[in-house]
């Protein structure tokens, strides 16, 4: 997770496209969702200004910290709900500063798309502070009542390495007894700020080659996107995996782990996209290669030892288990890899929690293939909607 963070803080976006966000005044976040746990990958100044943290701190991070134990579990629901779906979403948030004193602000956040492939790889959060002039209700104390009831209990949420971008603003000495709304005259500027940010990244994508759209432009009809969901959900697994699709040329990886790059030593933009034979070397047995190309063909799960090699060309015996994953439909979708160290007899024996390597392998897939279901089902119901 440190090398990603490292990455994230020197190398996301080029010095041209880094430049022309810096001049956006608005306040806002740009996540990533293709990487474990949905980090911030850029915050603009005034961001950072606003909610008192410096650009280290918020890197890298993902928009829970922002959340404290009077903003609402259903607010925060419905921003779950629209990263799980792809889609834009504009609500109220009552946020925290590094210093603790809380805020309210428009929310307006919105999926940004690949023209290549339709698929998300960003979302754009803007934040609007929401200023004395618009309050809804009275600040007398049946008032914030009526409110918390109205809201139920609106505690700190509590996110496992998911969610969504960031949120602030610059509203001093707010009360939080009050339920503030958004004028049109907020609610325009935070689609202003969407409309900056997105003109700005679209522009600059035009001269990398992978040009983006804040429109689903286009896409594959078969395997080989990820859901932000499926993202999401496959980033709660700590085991050391790879998810690979068998349904586009050479098998490529769409999908690693962070405990897999740790064991390797590759970072994740080293992995995606590459047949899982980058591991393989000299001493690699071609009898236990052949072992797993055969159950893959049979739609059978396997168990290899196998000597692998990580980047810096040390060698390991790796312990692997490859199974078929199936989709709610009964088709398979995809193929996942658990790569595990192999260890001693003996502690082979005891595992980590009395769990044997292989009885982790097996929960490990187990998982994998909740996750994958779950997302395809979601995926099922939304276009019947």
């Amino acid at each position: 997770m440190e090398s990603i963070q490292h990455c994230l803080n020197t190398s996301y976006y080029s010095l041209w496209i880094t430049d022309a966000l810096e001049e956006i005044p608005h306040n806002f976040t740009i996540t990533d969702p293709s990487i474990s746990g949905h980090p911030i990958v850029f915050a603009s100044r005034g961001f950072l200004k606003m909610t008192g943290y410096s650009k280290s701190e918020v890197i890298g991070k993902n928009g829970r910290m922002f959340q404290g134990p009077r903003t609402c579990r259903r607010s925060v629901m419905e921003v779950r709900e629209a990263v799980r779906e792809e889609r834009a979403i504009q609500i109220n948030l009552l946020n925290y500063r590094k210093d603790g004193t809380p805020f309210w602000i428009l929310f307006h956040m919105c999926p940004v798309f690949s023209k290549e492939d339709g698929k998300v790889i960003n979302f754009i959060a803007v934040q609007v502070p929401l200023h004395l002039s618009t309050p809804p209700t009275t600040t007398t104390a049946t008032g914030f009542s009526r409110y918390q009831q109205q809201l139920g209990s609106c505690r700190r949420q509590v996110w496992s390495d998911s969610l969504t971008p960031a949120a602030s603003s610059d509203v001093s000495e707010m009360k939080i007894e009050e339920a503030w709304e958004a004028s049109d005259a907020e609610k325009n500027k935070a689609a202003s700020g969407i409309s900056r940010v997105l003109s700005v990244l679209t522009h600059y994508s035009e001269s990398t080659g992978r040009v983006v759209c804040g429109k689903r432009c286009g896409g594959l009809s078969g395997g080989g996107l990820l859901s932000s969901s499926l993202t999401i959900s496959l980033g709660r697994i700590k085991q050391s995996f790879v998810l690979t699709d068998p349904h586009l040329p050479d098998m490529p990886i769409v999908y690693a782990s962070d405990a897999f790059l740790k064991l390797t030593g590759y970072s994740w933009h080293e992995v995606i996209g590459r047949n899982c034979r980058f591991l393989n070397g000299e001493d690699t047995d071609s009898s236990a290669l052949c072992k797993i190309e055969e159950n893959i063909q049979m739609e059978r799960a396997c168990t290899v030892r196998i000597l692998s090699y990580r980047k810096n060309k040390s060698s390991f015996w790796n312990s692997l288990h490859v199974s078929p994953v199936r989709n709610a439909s009964g088709k398979i979708a995809y193929i996942v890899g658990v790569h595990m160290l192999q260890e001693s007899s003996y502690e082979q024996g005891q595992g980590e929690h009395g769990l044997s390597p292989e009885m982790k392998q097996l929960s490990t897939v187990g998982a994998v293939k909740i996750a994958v279901r779950s997302s395809s089902m979601g995926a099922s119901s939304s276009s019947k909607s």
